[in-house]
């Protein structure tokens, strides 16, 4: 397992984390014994990092983390924790990492998260006199936390902004080969001094299907999608941590085989991955940038989403996945209706196809989407 600094912190984190959202579960419980095997497997072969939050599993994840960290694991790992409070009042912020102390059952979390915050969040509801951002300084100052922190769910514009204020040591955030948007902000934290984790690296299940166009995308052979997937993230120098949401012991296995295997990817290698998905964006935006100029469809067809799991079929490979999301927009839930959204409920009226900055011919490339997706 190869380890790398989180930014100037002098912490050493393994390349894979732990993500503890997807707990495996029993009778609506989280499985405790299946998954101390788990996180305990994963410590005693190199991940240090585990990553948490107050709500993960119905709010069960963190009882457990806390019950597989005795018999000595707790000095093994790098323990990370999010708080979902959202508004100025400081004494609320505090009470609840006091209450994820006891959960957790430490007297001390390394890296310590606003979760999923912004910039109108942190200048507005955090970043007051009194507030949660000097609560958490004051919980660094008593060493109930180590290191401040905040998971990113912003615009990437505004990462930028984050990183500027100086206040945090720490991110953590989405990327994946389907989504790049924060990769200049990733480097943009890296060269500022501050960790990175990245959460997501198999896109929210879109990279677990199999896809042999994925595997061309780099440049030394991957066993798999998902494989191919973690390789790109740990391959990017400027991220510290690939989070991987584990859900059975297998898994385990599999990521921590290719986490020991992958390195971070040589200059040349970088380069070349970038233009190879630089000329598979060009190809997706052929098909439909997603622009949504197009909306709304005035039978509920939801034109660009249709647009989007053609594309991680024709372009991507992705079919399986395609075709499964495409099965789920026959029964779209809208409020408290619910509409045909697939692209078999297309009537050809044309209303949209003027709209549309690239003149695609959309009644026609319907037809496509529901014969191709629909099969």
């Amino acid at each position: 397992m190869e380890y790398r600094p989180y930014g100037r912190t002098g912490l050493k984190l393994s390349a894979l984390g732990f993500g503890c959202m997807r707990f495996p579960n029993r009778g609506g419980h989280v499985d405790e014994d299946q998954t101390i095997e788990m996180l305990r497997y994963a410590i005693d072969h190199g991940v240090n990092y585990l990553d948490t939050a107050y709500f993960y599993s119905n709010g069960e994840s963190e009882i457990v983390i806390g019950k597989a960290l005795k018999d000595g694991y707790r000095e093994k790992v790098v323990l990370s924790t999010k708080n979902p409070v959202h508004e100025p009042d400081g004494a609320k912020w505090r009470a609840k990492l006091d209450e994820q102390l006891r959960k957790l059952d430490v007297d001390r979390i390394d890296v310590y998260h606003f979760h999923g915050i912004g910039w109108q969040t942190w200048t507005e509801k955090l970043d007051v006199r009194g507030g949660p951002a000097d609560q958490m300084r004051r919980a660094q100052e008593e060493g109930i936390i180590g290191h401040r922190a905040f998971s990113f769910h912003d615009a990437p514009e505004n990462l930028l902004k984050l990183v500027d204020t100086g206040f945090f040591a720490g991110v953590l955030l989405q990327y994946n080969l389907l989504d790049r948007a924060n990769e200049r902000g990733i480097a943009y934290a890296h060269e500022y001094g501050m960790g990175v984790v990245v959460m997501g690296p198999v896109g929210g299940g879109r990279l677990a299907a199999p896809s042999g166009e994925i595997a061309k995308l780099l440049p030394h052979p991957v066993q798999s999608t998902p494989d191919a997937a973690l390789r790109f993230v740990i391959g990017n120098p400027n991220v510290t941590v690939a989070l991987s949401g584990m859900s059975n012991l297998q898994q385990v296995k599999e990521n921590i085989a290719t986490a020991s295997d992958a390195a971070a990817l040589s200059e040349a290698d970088w380069q070349q991955i970038g233009r190879n998905l630089d000329e598979v964006k060009k190809l997706a935006d052929l098909y439909c940038t997603g622009c949504n100029y197009c909306m709304p469809c005035p039978n509920g067809v939801d034109i660009p989403r249709n647009f989007q799991l053609m594309n991680y079929h024709r372009v991507w490979g992705l079919t399986d996945y395609a075709k499964g999301r495409y099965a789920d927009l026959q029964h779209k839930k809208i409020g408290a209706e619910t509409v045909e959204a697939w692209a078999a409920a297309c009537i050809a009226c044309q209303k949209c196809e003027p709209k549309c900055p690239q003149n695609i011919p959309i009644a026609k490339q319907m037809e496509d989407v529901a014969a191709t997706l629909g099969s």
